[in-house]
C-alpha cells in the first residue's frame, strides 16, 4: 500500500456492497417510476443538474418529504440570488425527524469527558421535544421568534433545536468555547427573545466556567425575555439558580402532545454564521424545506444512511456539522454525541466511542486523522470496528498519506469518503458516492443536485486545472438572506460579485474527466481551523482593541498538504514592544474572546500592513505569497499604497518555504 501513488486506487466496493446502497436503490426507482436509466453515476449526476426540477422533485417524492400541503412549483425563479423553490409547499422539519414509529430504539447515544455514557430513546426524545417546546409556547415564543443557545453538544442541544423547529422558531447556536465578544457579535445582530445556556463545560479534564459570560450575554442582547440554564457541571436545587432564570427542568415538567406547526417551505429554519474580512460575522438564514430536501439527499443517497445506521460527527454546536448531524435525526438513525477533547484522557477517546457505540459512520475532520496517525494511533489493533462501514473526512483537504493510514490502520474493509462544502448552505458540494472506488487524494465526485464548477479568473469553465470553485445552478438550502441585510447587500457582495448570477465559494478545486476532485484550500482570506471558520474581521476587531497594537493583519497558511499555520502580524504603538508579555496578552485576548482554536501559531511585529491604494488590507495577495506563489504574478506593485511593505513578508515566504515550516 505504501507504493501507490495519489490517483490510484486504494478501496472499491464489492458489487454485493453496491447492490445494497441506497443510491442503487435510488437508481432503480428513477427507472421503474420515471423511465430514467443511467449506467454510471457521473450520467446521474449530469441528469441531476441538467434537469434540476425534476430531480429535486424525485428526492422529495423517494425520501418521502412529510408535508401538509404539496407544492405548486418546483422552481419558479432560477436566478442566483433570489432562486425560488417548491412555492405553496408546508412542512415542518422537526416533524420530518420525529414522526416515526421507532419508540423504545435509541435515537441519541452521548458521551462527554465526565458523562461516560447516556442514552435517549426516540419515545423520551419525542416527550421531551413536546414538553420543551410547550413550555416555549408558555414563555410567549411563536413562530418567526429567535430562540439562541450557548450550549455545547449534548442531548438538551437536540431536544431544545427540535422544539424550537417544532414551533416555527428559529434556532441559532454558539458552542461554549466561544468568548462572549464573540457570540454577543453574532447573537446581538438577530435580536433573539430567549436564551439557553450552560453553567459551563469540561474539555481537556478542566472544567470551563461560564456563569459569567451568561451573565455578560444577559446584559448585553437585551431582547431576550427570559433565560434557560441547564447545569452542566454542577448539579444545582432551584434555589440556587437566580430568580431571573429558568432551570431547565421547568421545562419538562408539563406533559404536552406532540404538535408541528406547518410553515412555508422558505421559513427560517436556523441560522448560521460565516465572517469575512470586514464586518460582523454574516448571520446566514436558511429554511426548513431547503434543509429537509438537501440533508435527506446528502444522508441517504451520499452517505448511505438508513435507519440501522448509527453516525456521528465530532463536531460542536458552532459548527454546521452539527447541523448535518441532526439530519441523520430524518434517516430514523441513531445519532451519537460527543462533547469534550479528541485527546483526553488519552489520543484514542474517540475510537473507544466508535467501539462502545456500535458506530457505523464516523465523521471527523481531516487534522484529526492526520494527527492520529502522526501520533502512531492504530485502532485496528485495540478496538472492535467490525459495525464500522465508513469513516467521513471534512473540514480541510486529506492528504495522501492520510488516505493510505485509513487503510493500513482503521480499517481495511471501510469506505473512506473526504468532502467539502460550506456553512453558507449547510451541505456539500463536492463528496462521498458509495457505489464507486476511493481514489488516493481524491474526493469521489460532485454532489447530485450540484451544479460544481472550476472557474478560472475570466469565468470560463476548467476542466483537469485548478480553479476557484463555483456553483453555477441554485440550490434549495442556499441562504434565504442575511439577517437585517434588507437589500440583500451583503449577500450578492459575499458571492456574486466576481462573477455575476454565479455563486463564488473561496476554495480552489480541481475537476478531472471522471468527475472526481481535488479540494486545495481556501482561494480568500477566510480562516479555517479544523473545519470551524471566522472571518479575519472577527480577530481584528479583538487584537486591534489592545492599547499596544495599532493594526494587524491575520493568514491563514492552510493549503493541501500542509497543516494550518495561522501567522498573526501586528504594527505596535511607537515604544510598544512584542515581548513575552505582549505575546501572551494578545493570545489571551483571542482565547477569551473568540476561542482556542485562533490563537496565532507565530505573530510578528512588523512595521506596516500590505495595503491597496484606497487602503484595504493585502489578505489573499500576502496568504499567496506565504504559500510560496511568485510574488510578482499575485502582487501588483503598482496598486499598492506602500509596496515598501513587500519586503518583509518576501523574505519571511523565503524563509517558511526554506525551512518547509508548514
Amino acid at each position: 500500500m505504501k507504493s501507490l501513488t495519489d490517483g490510484q486506487i486504494i478501496w472499491e466496493p464489492t458489487n454485493e456492497q453496491i447492490e445494497q446502497t441506497v443510491l442503487t436503490h435510488y437508481m432503480k426507482w428513477l427507472k421503474e417510476k420515471k423511465g430514467l436509466s443511467f449506467q454510471a453515476y457521473h450520467e446521474l449526476w449530469k441528469w441531476s443538474v441538467d434537469e434540476l426540477e425534476d430531480f429535486w422533485a424525485s428526492i422529495w417524492d423517494y425520501c418521502d418529504v412529510k408535508a401538509e400541503r404539496n407544492y405548486d412549483a418546483i422552481l419558479s425563479e432560477q436566478s442566483m440570488p433570489g432562486a425560488k423553490w417548491f412555492e405553496g409547499a408546508r412542512l415542518n422539519y422537526a416533524k420530518n425527524a420525529l414522526l416515526n414509529d421507532q419508540e423504545e430504539k435509541t435515537a441519541i447515544f452521548f458521551r462527554s469527558e465526565h458523562i461516560k455514557q447516556k442514552e435517549v430513546s426516540w419515545k423520551e426524545l419525542k416527550e421531551k421535544v413536546a414538553s420543551v417546546a410547550h413550555s416555549l409556547r408558555k414563555l410567549g415564543v411563536k413562530a418567526g421568534d429567535r430562540v439562541v443557545a450557548y450550549i455545547p453538544n449534548i442531548p438538551e442541544a437536540v431536544i431544545a433545536f427540535l422544539a424550537t423547529a417544532s414551533i416555527g422558531a428559529i434556532w441559532s447556536s454558539c458552542s461554549p468555547d466561544f468568548g462572549a465578544r464573540s457570540v454577543i457579535d453574532r447573537f446581538k445582530q438577530i435580536e433573539p427573545v430567549v436564551l439557553l445556556a450552560v453553567d459551563g463545560y469540561r474539555y481537556n479534564g478542566k472544567v470551563h466556567d461560564k456563569t459569567s459570560v451568561v451573565s455578560q450575554l444577559q446584559k448585553e442582547l437585551v431582547t431576550v425575555k427570559h433565560t434557560v440554564l441547564i447545569p452542566y457541571i454542577e448539579k444545582k436545587t432551584v434555589d440556587m439558580i437566580p430568580a431571573d432564570i429558568i432551570p431547565w427542568d421547568d421545562l419538562l415538567n408539563e406533559h404536552a402532545e406532540l404538535s408541528f406547526e406547518s410553515v412555508p417551505f422558505d421559513h427560517p429554519l436556523w441560522i448560521l454564521y460565516s465572517s469575512g474580512t470586514t464586518g460582523l460575522p454574516k448571520p446566514i438564514v436558511q429554511g426548513h424545506g431547503g434543509i429537509v430536501l438537501e440533508h435527506v439527499k446528502s444522508t441517504k443517497l451520499h452517505q448511505n444512511m438508513n435507519s440501522e445506521d448509527t453516525a456521528f460527527w465530532f463536531t460542536t454546536t458552532g459548527w454546521m456539522m452539527w447541523n448535518l448531524l441532526m439530519g441523520g435525526l430524518l434517516n430514523e438513525a441513531t445519532i451519537v454525541l460527543y462533547d469534550g477533547s479528541p485527546s483526553f484522557p488519552n489520543s484514542e477517546v474517540l475510537w473507544e466511542l466508535a467501539e462502545d457505540s456500535g458506530m457505523t459512520f464516523f465523521g471527523t475532520s481531516a487534522p484529526f486523522l492526520t494527527n492520529s496517525m502522526k501520533l502512531g494511533v492504530k485502532p485496528m489493533e485495540k478496538y472492535d470496528l467490525s459495525k464500522l462501514k465508513a469513516l467521513f473526512s471534512t473540514g480541510a483537504p486529506l492528504s495522501g498519506d492520510g488516505y493510505k493510514w485509513v487503510y493500513e490502520h482503521v480499517k481495511k474493509d471501510i469506505w473512506l469518503s473526504s468532502s467539502s462544502g460550506g456553512t453558507d448552505v449547510c451541505a456539500g458540494f463536492v463528496g462521498g458516492v458509495p457505489t464507486l472506488p476511493v481514489r488516493i487524494g481524491e474526493i469521489q465526485g460532485r454532489a447530485l443536485g450540484v451544479r460544481v464548477e472550476a472557474f478560472d479568473e475570466k469565468g470560463h469553465s476548467l476542466m483537469n486545472e485548478v480553479g476557484e470553485l463555483v456553483i453555477t445552478k441554485p440550490m434549495p438550502s442556499m441562504p434565504l438572506y442575511f439577517w437585517n441585510d434588507h437589500k440583500g447587500t451583503r449577500y450578492y457582495e459575499s458571492y456574486f460579485d466576481t462573477y455575476p448570477g454565479i455563486w463564488k465559494h473561496g476554495d480552489w478545486i480541481k475537476i478531472d474527466g471522471k468527475g472526481s476532485c481535488i479540494i486545495y484550500g481556501r482561494s480568500d482570506s477566510t480562516i479555517n481551523r479544523s473545519g470551524v471558520r471566522m472571518g479575519t474581521s472577527d480577530i481584528y476587531r479583538v487584537v486591534e482593541a489592545i492599547d499596544e497594537v495599532m493594526e494587524s493583519l491575520v493568514i491563514d497558511r492552510e493549503v493541501l498538504g500542509r497543516d494550518s499555520s495561522l501567522l498573526l502580524f501586528v504594527v505596535l504603538k511607537p515604544g510598544s514592544e512584542l515581548d513575552l508579555t505582549l505575546t501572551a496578552k494578545i493570545k489571551q485576548q483571542i482565547r477569551g474572546q473568540l476561542s482556542p482554536r485562533f490563537i496565532p501559531d507565530q505573530i510578528h511585529a512588523v512595521e506596516q500592513i500590505p495595503k491597496t491604494l484606497n487602503g484595504k488590507k493585502m489578505e489573499v495577495p500576502i496568504r499567496k505569497v506565504l504559500l510560496g506563489f511568485e510574488i510578482d504574478k499575485v502582487v501588483n506593485a503598482d496598486s499598492m499604497g506602500n509596496p515598501e511593505s513587500l519586503q518583509f513578508f518576501k523574505n519571511l515566504a523565503r524563509e517558511l518555504n526554506e525551512k518547509k515550516i508548514f
